[in-house]
């Protein structure tokens, strides 16, 4: 994939993230079922944003934090979202740029702020996140830069912004683009929540041959496919997409490749600090191997280092050199 501008192009949820340490009672007391996402309106964000202790604020979103990744990686990245004209606004755009993370689309003029999560994390690493989307479900077909698209040599789509109706028309015109231009369609599935809300609409993307790479997890899997076996779940679905990659927490990864499984299992952690972005790393790591040729077990391994690297500290970003692990 050596003629295309950017590696990967991320449609998503332009988000900031809020990390701050929880002890269980104060999600009993809150009545916030643990490692559970929600979504909330600006005025239950602003707050429980008050109750809680002392946080980090960073760019964030699924697909932004996948992206971060594949730059950390030494990746080609690119990145589009609905972002407000407001402080946390500033705050995405400066703090995906630094990370290089190419980012053009204008912010959003109107009473809509800039969406942020709020992420609460246990002292067993559990992470509770409540969502204020924001201006970032406005993001509009107009928003999308149609050579940007064209550039990438993979389009990355998170399944968070496939729910509300807008953000979808600008990813399903997405989709035509790429495909339009010869590349690569990969989505996630992000949350069964999301599965939830727009099953059947998952199905007949998938059915249409739109998704030529697609990423979940074991409950995902089983949600999609509507089946309490993982293995008959994904039997269900290996056919439908030329590939499909699962992530299997402790027991690592699984991938589906032309009908051949391939497994790998968890890199070694010392500690489990806080699992968010676990998913979304582990996506960042699997995309840069396929964008430099790897082999589908390696792209597996990679994510996996990648994962583990995420998940033994704060926070959705790397804190260690990535590409000094790889190697």
């Amino acid at each position: 994939m050596t003629d295309s501008r950017l590696d990967v192009l991320a449609i998503g949820d332009a988000i900031v993230d809020v990390i701050a340490t929880a002890e269980e009672d104060f999600l009993t007391t809150e009545k916030l079922p643990k490692g559970s996402m929600r979504l909330i309106d600006p005025a239950e964000a602003t707050r429980l944003y008050g109750l809680m202790g002392h946080a980090r604020e960073t760019s964030g979103g699924s697909a932004a934090n996948t992206m971060a990744g594949v730059a950390a990686l030494g990746g080609r990245a690119g990145f589009v979202g609905q972002v407000a004209k407001d402080q946390l606004g500033e705050i995405f755009a400066h703090d995906i740029r630094a990370l290089g993370v190419e980012f053009r689309t204008p912010p959003l003029g109107s009473p809509l702020p800039t969406g942020r999560c709020l992420i609460l994390v246990t002292p067993d690493g559990q992470r509770t996140m409540n969502t204020s989307p924001g201006a970032s479900h406005s993001l509009s077909v107009d928003a999308l830069d149609e050579q940007q698209i064209r550039d990438a040599a993979i389009l990355y789509l998170e399944a968070y912004l496939w729910v509300p109706d807008t953000p979808r028309a600008a990813m399903e015109r997405a989709i035509d683009i790429a495909h339009d231009a010869g590349r690569k369609v990969a989505f996630t599935l992000s949350d069964i929540a999301c599965i939830a809300r727009r099953r059947d609409s998952f199905l007949a993307l998938i059915e249409r041959g739109a998704i030529d790479l697609l990423f979940a997890n074991e409950n995902e899997v089983r949600a999609l496919a509507d089946e309490d076996d993982f293995d008959r779940a994904v039997d269900a679905l290996k056919d439908k997409v030329p590939l499909l990659v699962c992530t299997c927490s402790e027991k690592g990864a699984l991938a589906v490749d032309g009908g051949k499984r391939i497994a790998v299992p968890a890199a070694p952690v010392e500690k489990v600090v806080d699992t968010t972005g676990a998913g979304d790393l582990f996506a960042a790591g699997f995309l840069a191997g396929q964008v430099r040729g790897r082999s589908v077990e390696e792209s597996l391994r990679m994510g996996a280092i990648a994962a583990a690297e995420i998940i033994s500290h704060f926070g959705a970003r790397p804190e260690v050199d990535l590409k000094a692990l790889m190697a």
